[in-house]
């Protein structure tokens, strides 16, 4: 979008003067223009890519509204780089900047409802190992974040490792109680057991020394009745 120069450089060297801004500011473009390439479009008056550039935080956003569109097919962009461009932010480094801070905000959870919505298609698609990374991308960048857990509990139950399923839903319960205090959600929680299922055979419980029931005796009976032994202690 074009800027003037006067406003791009007080955007971008706000603690210094305007003469030092726009002095900055020629610098940095006299240096874009080194390599031999084109890359923006300057007059007098504004500035802005040059229009054969890609960028690549546009081009991700368009692939996140398309995963967000559930009524469009997308196997097309569930690829491992639409993967790894949704796993940054933008400009990460340009934090203490406040004219950023809307658009990185913004674009985070974009590309966090975009990662939930590719674990989700990969899931369905039967692709549990790509549905696993995309999950454990949007935990990685909001580990706070129930609905990326749920995803990715999804996605493990959908290939049918249960273990694995357990273990992160216990991390995220401990996540969420340490930073929150929280218990996670009812929702989440029905996902899996709240407990590992009781073995089918308990064992039986000691006898009142403390010891291990002794093993019950056994009796056979040949015939005639009368003729009966006994095995065990106190048998013949």
């Amino acid at each position: 979008m074009p800027r003037t120069r006067t406003y791009v450089a007080g955007m971008l060297w706000p603690d210094v003067t305007a003469s030092r801004a726009n002095a900055n500011l020629r610098s940095s473009l006299w240096r874009a223009t080194r390599p031999g390439h084109q890359v923006i479009d300057a007059s007098t008056q504004e500035l802005a890519i040059a229009r054969h550039i890609d960028v690549d935080i546009h081009a991700a956003a368009i692939r996140a509204h398309q995963l967000l569109d559930m009524e469009r097919p997308c196997d097309d962009i569930l690829t491992a780089q639409t993967r790894a461009d949704l796993s940054s932010d933008l400009l990460p480094e340009w934090s203490e900047n406040e004219w950023v801070l809307v658009e990185q905000e913004q674009y985070h959870e974009l590309r966090l409802y975009a990662l939930e919505a590719m674990t989700e298609r990969l899931t369905a698609a039967g692709r549990h190992g790509e549905a696993v990374a995309s999950g454990l991308a949007a935990v990685r960048a909001e580990p706070l974040r129930e609905s990326a857990h749920r995803v990715l509990i999804t996605a493990h139950l959908a290939a049918g490792n249960r273990g694995a399923a357990l273990r992160q839903f216990e991390q995220c319960r401990r996540v969420l109680l340490e930073e929150l205090g929280l218990e996670p959600s009812q929702a989440l929680r029905s996902l899996v057991p709240s407990h590992p299922p009781h073995p089918p055979h308990p064992p039986h419980p000691p006898d009142a020394e403390g010891a291990a029931p002794r093993k019950p005796r056994r009796v056979v009976v040949r015939r005639p009745a009368s003729d009966v032994v006994v095995e065990g202690a106190g048998g013949r």
